[in-house]
């Protein structure tokens, strides 16, 4: 089935590629309910999901948060701050042949894969040290 492209998708695409750091579907929304005020949240989500299925985007499923979204579709790992939920690329090099080099007893024919770092980011680890001085 062949979807047009509406100017609600366009904004959402528009405004995944303008945030660039990842960001969730609430603050796609609240981007463009600043300048949109008609635009609901439900055409938010339901374009972001299109573009992440059309690839157009990359959504990231975060365990434990909300999903993020990517404008950069190629292959490249994330790490995620668990104290503040956000997302970041990691700058280092696809590992090559990673899916080739994966051996899956169970007949699994690998398509792609998503790997997501845990940590701590600089912000965070700025304000608890500045909290563990006080």
């Amino acid at each position: 089935m062949i979807r047009r492209t509406t100017i609600q998708k366009e904004l959402v695409f528009d405004a995944v590629r303008q945030l660039h750091n990842h960001p969730t579907a609430d603050e796609v929304y609240e981007l463009l309910h600043s300048t949109h005020p008609n635009i609901s949240k439900g055409t938010v989500y339901r374009n972001l999901n299109r573009l992440a299925a059309e690839g157009k985007i990359r959504k990231l499923e975060i365990p434990d948060g909300p999903d993020r979204f990517d404008h950069i579709c190629t292959n490249h790992y994330h790490i995620h701050c668990c104290k503040c939920g956000r997302a970041f690329d990691v700058d280092m090099e696809e590992v090559s042949g990673l899916i080739d080099k994966v051996k899956d007893k169970q007949g699994f024919d690998f398509l792609d894969y998503d790997i997501i770092f845990k940590g701590i980011c600089p912000d965070c680890q700025k304000i608890h040290a500045a909290e563990s001085e006080q």
